[in-house]
């Protein structure tokens, strides 16, 4: 062995015509010198080849030869030190190949090592099954392999298969940084022979995609690299089968793998041979990355954009020659500290629109979290560029954002409502309104029927109060209709709902004097549909501004008369479930004094409401209503003095229709309500003790039938209205219309509750009070002597109470008649 491998090491010595003199010699005593350690490798003994691999580095490396020397020296030793990669000493191999990568890294000429090295590393790493067991000595031969594609470039185009059996083994191996490393050379290899590299790409995509997601951050950079290098220099078919894989990187955790998505697809869109046919897969990628956290990919992701747009701009310029000239100025509504996206871009979104949308309002509903709100963020994006050639997809993206707006991730809705601003910014009023209306009008099966309502404000805030000025009408007419304004009690229906009108105001102020009628009824309905009292209130105070108005009752003033014709229109359908009844209970409460200026118009609505033939729950409800204003008449239905003027009709045929008896517990609630409303009106002063005196004598025998009723609380009613009504005329009563008062009265000193028997025992005192002059005593000696007897039993009362006030009020009645 000894003397076959020194011969061909002279022999290959003598046959380098190239080599000056000193280093033929010198590589020839370096090669005499090594010949006994070159047999050493062959030795069976492992320590004996590990020193004869130690001597001979030794003897090369380490000395500092010339590369010329070092070059014939390695094509003397390429062959022991290939071998040596297979030996089964750990130590052995990974200094063979630390040697050969010393070689490649020294000598001038590395590519003529290439046929020998190739198939080596080819049997070594490219094979089905790992034989080489030690993952760091895998990737220091995959580091030898990187280095000698950087120094030997296309020289390996003739081992294009071998690179690529190697390359798909190393990229899925166990060891993360033989993963990196992989990726690492493919991207020079690549490079290196671009003319052949394209035949075989395809074949390195499924273990580049198989290692994309791995658990190594690092891992997965390098891998997005290697996947940009396969694509850009392969032959661009592959591009569908890696951009769901890129995409998913767009929302990973590390920062650096974003970016390295980010610029992939930045320079596939600069670079890339096909470029054209995929724009519309690409750039929804890229656009992704302008709306990420990280300000550094945000920026990059705008720079290689900006670059795809002036190199798109520059390629066309022909096509885009008008537009250059005309399509300078940003739109007049453009969102401001907005910098406007250049004309290349603008058109390239444009042109893609089409391809784009569809796939774009397929991912706003995917169920995972972060595709939406990333979803969200490029449609903002998408609009911005798009400007005023959304027109022409209004339809699609106002489906698409009606279910964004359901979407429960806040950043999800909040993205969709800017991007519902930009349609109200770069589409005519005209056009939004007629499809935008029709959704609102239309009754939605829907789980979220906001959600149009949602979108109409936010469209509206993009727009202009010039723009929006002759479309007033018609949205105020849309808004006050049944079927949009009372369909749903939703709290977050009615915010919508407000937000509509208050966009309305805020845009055009006093423009919407015009519609102040439709604006208020729309402010009633929300008030009286909603949980919140004070949730218009901010509101109504807006629509008091623009016009004007000093406070809420000039704005109720100035309407009234048109809310209660609104009201009346539909009164005979009315139910204890219709709206209108609650949106007169807001009307009448609201509006304070100026309910009293209306009277002529209520008092048919109220006669109406109040017909013992309709719904007992909503007669119910108006009298609780009525009661509250009649408490504070002097506010209310009394403020303007003339609700004696009513009086007749109020008593006569409201009240005492209701206070009829009726068999069953409705009847009595009904009877109850009644009672309750009598005795705010006589409390609450808006009834004069003449018109009073009037009406007495139908009144009383209703209020004294009361007194029989089962329900504790109509008794206590009845006696306290008894009490107020002897209090107001009662020594003007005629002593037969006293004498029919008190056997009722005295009937409830035995009544099962004390308070009721309590304001029994304070009626009959007022009662007592109004025996006056022309009370004849000794013509009616009977009825007091029948009211003392009575009074005089419950002197025994077990209530001590009760006997000091029957005393009392005997006492005092005593006093007066001496």
């Amino acid at each position: 062995m000894f003397v076959s491998t020194l011969t061909v090491a002279i022999s290959t010595v003598k046959m380098a015509t190239t080599m000056a003199p000193g280093e033929e010699r010198a590589a020839s005593e370096v090669l005499r010198a090594l010949a006994r350690h070159l047999n050493c490798l062959n030795e069976d003994s492992k320590t004996t080849r590990k020193r004869a691999l130690e001597a001979i580095k030794r003897e090369t490396i380490d000395k500092g030869l010339s590369s010329g020397v070092l070059q014939e020296v390695f094509t003397c030793l390429l062959k022991s030190l290939l071998k040596c990669l297979s030996d089964p000493m750990e130590r052995c191999r990974e200094t063979a190949i630390h040697m050969l990568g010393d070689f490649i890294r020294c000598v001038p000429q590395p590519e003529d090592s290439l046929p020998y090295l190739m198939p080596a590393l080819t049997q070594r790493l490219g094979g089905k099954e790992i034989l080489e067991p030690a993952e760091e000595l895998r990737l220091s031969m995959v580091e030898v392999l990187t280095l000698t594609v950087e120094v030997c470039g296309r020289h390996l185009a003739p081992y294009l298969d071998d690179m690529m059996k190697i390359l798909q083994r190393t990229i899925v191996d166990p060891f993360p940084d033989v993963k990196r490393e992989s990726c690492k050379c493919t991207v020079h290899f690549a490079k290196s022979v671009p003319e052949h590299f394209h035949m075989q790409a395809e074949s390195l995509v499924k273990p580049l995609m198989q290692t994309v997601s791995h658990q190594h951050s690092r891992v997965r950079v390098s891998t997005i690299e290697a996947t940009g290098a396969v694509i850009q220099y392969g032959t661009g078919k592959n591009v569908d089968d890696v951009l769901s894989h890129l995409a998913q990187r767009l929302f990973d955790d590390s920062p650096q793998v974003r970016k390295a998505v980010t610029v992939v697809v930045g320079d596939w869109l600069l670079h890339l041979r096909d470029r054209y046919s995929y724009f519309h897969k690409l750039i929804p990628l890229l656009l992704s990355s302008l709306s990420d956290d990280i300000p550094e990919i945000s920026q990059r992701a705008a720079d290689l954009w900006r670059q795809t747009g002036a190199l798109w701009e520059q390629e066309n310029e022909d096509d885009l020659k008008d537009k250059m000239d005309f399509l300078l100025t940003p739109p007049d509504l453009y969102p401001a500290g907005v910098a406007r996206p250049g004309l290349g871009c603008r058109e390239l979104v444009v042109r893609n629109l089409s391809n784009l949308l569809p796939a774009l309002a397929r991912d706003m509903v995917d169920w995972v979290v972060g595709t939406r709100v990333k979803t969200a963020q490029l449609l903002y994006a998408l609009l911005l560029h798009a400007e005023d050639h959304c027109t022409q997809h209004l339809q699609l993206l106002l489906s698409t954002l009606y279910r964004a707006c359901t979407d429960p991730e806040s950043d999800v809705v909040t993205n969709c409502l800017r991007s519902a601003k930009l349609l109200g910014t770069f589409v005519s009023p005209e056009v939004f309104l007629k499809l935008l209306l029709v959704h609102l009008e239309t009754p939605s099966s829907s789980s979220s029927p906001h959600t149009p309502l949602m979108v109409l404000a936010a469209v509206l805030g993009g727009c202009s109060g010039d723009l929006l000025k002759p479309h007033l009408q018609k949205i105020a007419d849309t808004l006050v209709q049944p079927e949009v304004c009372q369909e749903y009690q939703q709290t977050v229906y009615l915010d919508q709902l407000l937000s509509c009108v208050d966009v309305l105001l805020s845009l055009c102020e006093k423009d919407c004097c015009s519609v102040s009628l439709q604006l208020l009824q729309v402010l009633v309905t929300v008030q009286s549909l909603s949980t919140e009292p004070q949730l218009t209130d901010k509101v109504r105070l807006s629509l008091c501004k623009v016009q004007g108005l000093a406070t809420v009752a000039d704005l109720y003033r100035q309407h009234m008369g048109q809310l209660l014709q609104w009201l009346s229109a539909s009164q005979k359908t009315w139910t204890s479930y219709s709206p209108q009844r609650l949106q007169l209970q807001v009307i009448a409460t609201q509006s304070g004094p100026v309910i009293g200026e209306f009277l002529p118009l209520l008092m048919p609505l109220l006669q109406n409401c109040l017909d013992p033939e309709r719904d007992p729950e909503m007669r119910l409800h108006i009298f609780t209503m009525l009661s509250k204003l009649l408490l504070d008449a002097t506010h209310t239905l009394d403020s303007q003095g003339r609700f004696c003027e009513h009086l007749d009709v109020f008593l006569l045929e409201l009240l005492l229709p209701n206070l009829v008896w009726k068999a069953g517990r409705t009847a009595a609630a009904i009877r109850t309500s009644a009672l309750s409303c009598l005795l705010a009106l006589l409390q609450g002063g808006a009834i004069p003790p003449s018109q009073l005196l009037a009406v007495e004598e139908r009144l009383s025998p209703q209020v004294l039938s009361a007194l029989e009723e089962d329900s504790q609380l109509s008794r206590l009613l009845a006696c306290r209205s008894l009490s107020t009504l002897l209090k107001l005329i009662g020594p003007s009563l005629h002593p037969d219309a006293l004498n029919n008062i008190y056997p009722e009265v005295l009937k409830r000193l035995d009544d099962s509750s004390e308070e009721v028997r309590d304001v029994a025992l304070r009626a009959l005192g007022l009662w007592l009070a109004s025996l006056g002059k022309d009370y004849n005593s000794q013509l009616y000696s009977q009825h007091l002597e029948v009211m003392f007897q009575q009074l005089l039993l419950h002197l025994d009362d077990p209530d001590s109470r009760v006997q000091d006030t029957v005393l009392g009020e005997t006492h005092n009645h005593i006093l007066v008649q001496s």
